[in-house]
């Protein structure tokens, strides 16, 4: 159990990797941006990134990527924009920022350079010490309105952690959920979903999940290789769910399905505009939801 959950965490350099590498792009051509991917990464893959600077080297990269799971990074840096849009979107009405398995994520750094909006990343307590040694390492310190939550999900009260932090129960939060819910089982997904109940009227929760018929193996979408890596030799990816359901799904707990998206609203919205020839997968798809 220990051994997968480990290999879960690892890959939350892969993803952020890729955002890294993408800033490297001219800002008319780029997908997502974010300044801090590169420096929060470890030592190998910040030297990759660097490398990466490179045209020729990108498109290498790229293509490595297009071979094993097609149009997957293409979506991972658009999840990444959509999420970020709607945080920052200025008619979003916010008291704090909670980012439930936050692992490398950078928003709350670059939040904190504009502002003092409390952000409560949550993680394992392993996986948050490390958090706490990046941010060091980055910053020089971690800054105040960052709050570290190391939590085991499976046993902990996540408001009591919340609360116990500094967090208020009329505060409206934004609850960021990006890459993780394929790695839960059904009954955690659930099980989290319950725990965000009590959330204020006005919260708003952002997440994105693995296509149920992929992880049944019915549809691969292509990416036979991703296939074999997440559900054959490992099993790291336990649950998806079914993009016709999502909505009625989230009703049980409260929420009002707003926004889902996929490939086709990241082409329209985030590709074309770029000019570049990429294509998105149709096995992640991202949600925003309201209470």
């Amino acid at each position: 159990m220990t051994g997968s959950r480990d290999a879960a965490a690892r890959t939350a350099v892969g993803p952020m990797t890729l955002a890294a590498i993408e800033h490297h792009e001219p800002p008319a051509r780029r997908l997502v941006d974010d300044d801090l991917a590169e420096s929060f990464l470890p030592g190998r893959a910040r030297m990759l990134v660097r490398l990466a600077r490179a045209g020729w080297l990108r498109r290498a990269v790229r293509s490595a990527s297009e071979r094993a799971a097609p149009g997957v990074a293409t979506s991972i840096a658009c999840r990444k924009r959509f999420i970020d849009e709607r945080l920052s979107d200025p008619l979003n009405e916010t008291d704090a920022v909670i980012v439930l398995g936050a692992g490398l994520d950078t928003r709350g750094c670059r939040i904190a350079r504009h502002g003092d909006l409390p952000v409560f990343e949550v993680d394992r307590p392993e996986v948050m010490e490390h958090k706490a040694t990046v941010l060091r390492r980055v910053t020089g310190a971690v800054p105040a309105s960052i709050h570290l939550l190391g939590l085991d999900f499976e046993n902990d009260d996540l408001i009591s952690a919340l609360t116990s932090h500094g967090y208020r129960p009329d505060q409206r939060a934004f609850v960021i959920w990006e890459g993780v819910t394929q790695y839960l089982s059904a009954e955690a997904v659930a099980a989290t979903l319950d725990a965000l109940r009590p959330l204020a009227p006005g919260s708003r929760l952002a997440f994105s999940y693995v296509r149920q018929d992929f992880i049944d193996g019915t549809n691969r979408y292509g990416a036979e290789a991703l296939y074999r890596r997440f559900r054959q030799r490992t099993e790291l990816w336990k649950s998806g769910l079914v993009p016709e359901e999502v909505g009625d799904m989230l009703a049980e707990y409260g929420w009002r399905l707003s926004e889902q998206v996929g490939p086709s609203y990241y082409r329209d919205t985030y590709i074309r505009p770029t000019g570049r020839t990429l294509s998105a997968s149709a096995i992640e798809w991202t949600v925003l939801a309201e209470r």
